[in-house]
């Protein structure tokens, strides 16, 4: 039980302060949503404590309070005593797994989601699904009213599914248009690649239209993001691991990622590894080549698309990238430089969706609550397009738009700059 001390007990002064204050309770969502305690990050901060010094059962309801935190960090921030409630939250998950570990983690997080092959033949039914017409079926003849409420946002999750896994389709190099003046690393993400693969192709495509030479090793693993969310830190180790000594094989000055979630956890490597011989160095100067997209973007002399969208768009901000990245300026700004694009911020545009990852799996009605809360935002800003740079961001948004039949298209902000410059270029941009 050694990996127990290296938590961070809130100590006796942090906890009166703590309970004293409670201005995490105006940020977080699932108190706002239920107006009580245990839904709060004070409520789930006095569970932690009282729980890791032993005056509280670890029971599997204590450690429930702290799966129900969507770990959106919003009580990170406001905080000024600086306990990090969210981190906690995840702490404690992970606390339980040393104490009741569950054996069906270890098949899902390192037997299937640590295998990118496995996962995309385990994904194969739904890209089947699509490419036979079954799910326009599904629509078109209304099946999906006999579904549960459940199973028909969860169906509604889905993009558009592609016909082959974007890590069978890029090549390892592809080469800059005209002349190298960066040469970067892309870490294809596990959705990214399985589910939205038009998005990636069109982050390549757009580094590729501004001077980079752009190496996509195939063996990425998972970021280790879901692990960690379900308190596997060794798997999440193990990941890092793999990744980091990948892209040691490739001469490359940035590593690139178009999902918040995954640039989120790899700038983590170094902090995760720092304490493990040999990974310490290795770890931290893999971190700092990691960027997210919009951040590489708008840091050079970015090619301006003359190319039109005419709509109107607004922005959700992902947790894992306006908060643990601190990047929420960059994808304004590159929405802003496309002509035609008429930008409406969006109320509570940095309010945690509901995704969480897997919540609305986990726990349905509140993520159904939180999710539609942000979809009434939407819509009240009459946009046509809203975009954000998170995948599981994009399949809840999309999940609420369609529970609420509107017409309002989700992207990524990289789908919308390349859309721009393909109005320009014509089919030659436009790949499968």
């Amino acid at each position: 039980m050694t990996e127990l001390n290296l938590l961070k007990i809130p100590s006796e002064n942090e906890y009166l302060n703590c309970i004293r204050c409670g201005l995490c309770l105006a940020v977080c969502p699932t108190y706002r949503e239920y107006l009580d305690e245990t839904a709060s990050p004070r409520g789930r901060v006095a569970l932690a404590r009282k729980g890791l010094e032993g005056e509280l059962e670890l029971s599997s309801n204590l450690i429930e309070q702290m799966y129900a935190c969507f770990a959106c960090m919003a009580c990170n921030d406001a905080c000024p005593v600086g306990i990090h409630p969210a981190d906690l939250a995840i702490e404690m998950r992970f606390v339980q797994e040393q104490i009741k570990p569950a054996a069906w983690k270890e098949k899902l997080f390192g037997g299937l989601i640590g295998r990118p092959a496995k996962m995309e033949l385990a994904t194969l039914p739904l890209r089947i699904y699509e490419a036979i017409g079954l799910r326009k079926l599904v629509y078109a003849l209304a099946i999906r009213r006999l579904f549960s409420s459940q199973l028909r946002d969860m169906e509604a999750m889905l993009p558009h599914q592609p016909t082959r896994p974007l890590r069978q389709v890029l090549p390892l190099e592809t080469k800059a248009v005209g002349e190298t003046r960066y040469r970067v690393g892309f870490f294809l993400g596990c959705a990214q690649s399985l589910m939205f693969s038009e998005e990636s192709a069109a982050t390549v495509r757009v580094l590729a239209r501004n001077g980079c030479t752009i190496i996509t090793p195939k063996e990425t693993v998972c970021c280790g993001m879901p692990a960690a969310g379900y308190g596997r830190q060794d798997l999440v180790e193990k990941h890092a691991k793999q990744n980091i000594a990948l892209f040691e094989k490739v001469d490359v000055d940035t590593i690139i990622t178009d999902c918040a979630t995954c640039g989120s956890k790899l700038k983590e490597y170094g902090e995760i590894l720092a304490h493990v011989p040999d990974w310490a160095e290795r770890s931290a100067a893999f971190s700092t080549k990691v960027q997210d997209i919009s951040q590489f973007l708008m840091s050079i002399p970015l090619e301006k698309p003359t190319g039109r969208i005419d709509a109107r768009v607004t922005y959700h901000d992902p947790c894992h990238l306006k908060r643990a990245q601190g990047i929420w300026k960059e994808p304004r700004n590159l929405l802003k430089m496309i002509a035609g694009l008429e930008f409406i911020e969006m109320p509570e545009s940095d309010w945690c969706c509901g995704s969480a990852g897997s919540q609305l799996i986990t726990h349905y009605e509140t993520s159904t609550r939180v999710m539609d809360r942000k979809v009434e935002n939407i819509r009240s800003t009459r946009a046509e397009i809203v975009s954000s740079g998170c995948p599981g961001c994009q399949m809840q948004i999309a999940s609420g738009i369609r529970r609420n039949n509107l017409a309002i298209e989700v992207v990524h902000p990289v789908q919308l700059l390349d859309r721009a410059y393909h109005n320009l270029e014509g089919d030659e941009w436009k790949k499968d």
